[in-house]
């Protein structure tokens, strides 16, 4: 293998058997360096075995075919393991039988916690642990659980513990703005990691810079429109609708994330108190709020269509309307017409910047392909069909996709993992004159060069995503633009960004010229703090979880404020799936037609359809087939919960205030077959 000098000068510490971050920019190699260390430590270590940790799926199938398996075939078995894969439920097999693993952190996660034989394996088996993304190592994290069970070990001087390499582009602040606690986040984390050292280039900085070259940046700022019928016909009904509510504080700072904050606030304010009016007028205001937002970014027949379908689906699946729902319906339908009127001769000044943009890069060249980062699922289908039917895009052959995850979303269906590596592949293959637009960054960190990113209207929210989404673009004379409105909030929080990662830099450089004994006892101090915590947020969940019987909660649809069921009759399938088994639950909802889509295979379980409110239509969750047995999974933001102390919403089960039993499928099954002969 040849690596380039600033990639030998910062494995130098790892190569000696120290554990270490290694912080290089995106595209500066971290892997390939990793994949050196792997082999040198295999070479050198007696019956060695590396495991190789990544955060996303897509990043278990890159790095094993683009980077481990091509320089270790041959030598070393090498596999890679994803949560689609059957391999998973005979991990303790696989582990035993390969030389290097590269999985999902979670997949490691559930082998340790995990009783059965064949799935369950130690930190101990393994004599190198390579973790990607190694800044993620915080918090609740799946990363930090795994190394909470690695410093305790540590401390507790158990076997001999694995070799740490954690791999990042950007350690980050922690959100800090100030020296200080910007080089605590750090510490954290190098305790976190039990790193000896946190290495970056050096010597050869020079040699870095020139392999990895940034783009050119540059600032497209946008006129503010200051004429907008649509717009303004928007919130001058969202103005009846704050008249209907009758509440003179809620701000009226329409189309903005400030008031999308306040409006979710007091939609929890609606549910709790039982006053549904407040609860569905928190919902279409939200509904309107994002038509403003589409509207901002993308056409008004978009914006308008968001609201349109928002409304049509209302009248389908509500069985039961009241006042509210009447009039909120009626104000729609009748500024309707209007408002599809007010769409036509749309004129968006973003939209013709960026079409400006697109022309000036892909007209001159045939060889482009580009990214546009987008704040929103609905907005990715949007800018594609914008695209399609742009006389002057379409003239230079662009051709465009959307990359948008798997994940559910109320504004769209959500991507199969087949649909998204045909889109990841058309840029992997160098299809030429390729246009991908893309929801949420952080899950989509593309190993590709790229001629062009366009970062359309949405700043990124951390200086991470920054770092990262610059990162892309890896083509010689690259461009990455910010398109903004004049005087709007994103070129702020772009500069916010700058600043932060200016400041990570500093932080960075004092944390590797600290004298290393003081380095040491820092991480040591750090890391029995961290341990002192854990142990006393369990205790104080577990005391949470004791609050109340579970027969003293009532569950209560968060729509129409039905009483549904009871705190005892939730219980957890395989740790993680809350499901009602009171036979009786079932007069309470419907089954929808429409079946559960994941790409995925499990072992003793498959999804079904979704279920939803029987006396308001309110989606509720969906049926889980287990062992042949159709139980109800109830997702917990779509309820109330009242406890003889209060009633409030959760986001989490594990948070409820009252201890959930395992399921007991026999146990179950006697009870609802009581006729079946059981001979156990």
């Amino acid at each position: 293998m040849d690596l380039y000098d600033y990639q030998h000068e910062v494995i130098q510490q790892a190569l000696q058997g120290r554990n270490s971050i290694i912080w290089l920019p995106t595209g500066g190699g971290k892997t390939r360096a990793a994949v050196y260390v792997t082999l040198r430590h295999l070479q050198s270590k007696h019956n060695g075995k590396a495991i190789v940790l990544v955060n996303k799926v897509h990043l278990v199938d890159q790095h094993y075919k683009k980077e481990f398996l091509p320089f270790l075939k041959g030598q070393y078995k090498v596999t890679a393991i994803s949560g689609d894969s059957e391999d998973k439920e005979f991990f303790a097999h696989v582990v035993k039988e390969n030389d290097v693993i590269i999985c999902t952190a979670q997949i490691l996660e559930n082998a340790l916690k995990s009783p059965e034989e064949e799935k369950h394996v130690e930190l101990t088996d393994f004599t190198l642990l390579i973790i990607d993304e190694c800044h993620h190592t915080q918090k609740d994290a799946v990363y930090n659980k795994i190394m909470e069970r690695y410093i305790e070990k540590k401390f507790r001087r158990e076997d001999e513990l694995p070799q740490i390499l954690g791999l990042t582009a950007s350690p980050g602040t922690g959100g800090a703005n100030s020296l200080e606690k910007a080089k605590q986040h750090v510490l954290q984390i190098c305790a976190n990691l039990d790193a000896w050292a946190i290495v970056s280039s050096e010597r050869f900085r020079v040699n870095l810079e020139s392999k990895v070259p940034q783009p050119k940046k540059q600032y497209d700022i946008v006129e503010e429109m200051y004429l907008d019928p649509f717009a303004d016909r928007l919130k001058a009904m969202m103005k009846r609708i704050h008249g209907y509510l009758d509440i003179p504080k809620l701000t009226q700072k329409f189309g903005t994330q400030d008031y999308e904050r306040d409006i979710v606030e007091l939609e929890k304010q609606g549910a709790v108190e039982f006053n549904r009016m407040v609860r569905v007028c928190a919902v279409h205001l939200r509904k309107y709020n994002d038509a403003l937002l589409i509207n901002e970014t993308v056409r008004k027949i978009d914006a308008f269509n968001c609201l349109d379908d928002f409304y049509k689906k209302e009248g389908i699946t509500k069985t039961q309307l009241d006042e509210t729902d009447r009039l909120l319906s009626a104000l729609f339908n009748s500024n309707r017409g209007v408002l599809l009127q007010l769409t036509t001769g749309d004129k968006n000044l973003k939209l013709d910047k960026l079409e400006e943009i697109l022309l000036d890069q892909f007209g001159t060249s045939t060889e482009s392909r580009g990214i546009i980062f987008v704040k929103t699922r609905r907005s990715t289908h949007a800018l594609v069909d914008w695209i399609k039917h742009s006389a002057k895009l379409r003239a230079v052959g662009i051709r465009a996709d959307i990359l948008t995850g798997a994940g559910n979303s109320n504004q769209t269906k959500h991507m199969t993992q087949v649909c998204t590596k045909k889109s990841v592949a058309k840029v992997r293959m160098g299809s030429s004159q390729f246009l991908l637009i893309i929801y949420n960054l952080c899950k989509f960190l593309l190993d590709v060069i790229f001629i062009t990113i366009i970062l359309y209207n949405s700043p990124f929210s951390t200086k991470f995503a920054l770092i990262k989404a610059r990162g892309r673009a890896r083509a010689e004379d690259s461009t990455y633009s910010v398109l903004a409105g004049e005087g709007g909030r994103e070129i702020q929080r772009e500069h916010t960004n700058e600043y932060r990662e200016g400041l990570m830099n500093r932080v960075i450089k004092e944390v590797q010229g600290m004298p290393h004994r003081e380095y040491l006892l820092q991480i040591r101090e750090l890391q029995k703090q961290a341990i002192v915590t854990r142990k006393v947020k369990e205790a104080n969940a577990e005391e949470r979880r004791q609050t109340h019987q579970p027969s003293q909660v009532r569950i209560y649809c968060r729509n129409c404020n039905m009483a549904v069921c009871h705190g005892n009759d939730i219980q957890r399938v395989e740790e993680q799936h809350h499901v009602n088994v009171n036979p009786d639950f079932k007069l309470y909802y419907k089954v929808s037609s429409s079946k559960v889509c994941i790409p995925k295979k499990f072992e003793d379980w498959e999804p079904g359809c979704v279920i939803s409110c029987n006396n308001c239509g309110l989606e509720w969750g969906w049926e889980i087939i287990y062992k042949a047995v159709t139980l109800p999974i109830l997702s917990i933001k779509n309820f109330v919960l009242e406890t003889p102390t209060e009633r409030r919403t959760y986001k989490k089960w594990k948070s409820v205030p009252f201890t959930i039993a395992e399921f007991d499928y026999v146990e179950y099954c006697q009870s609802i077959f009581p006729d079946l002969l059981f001979t156990l």
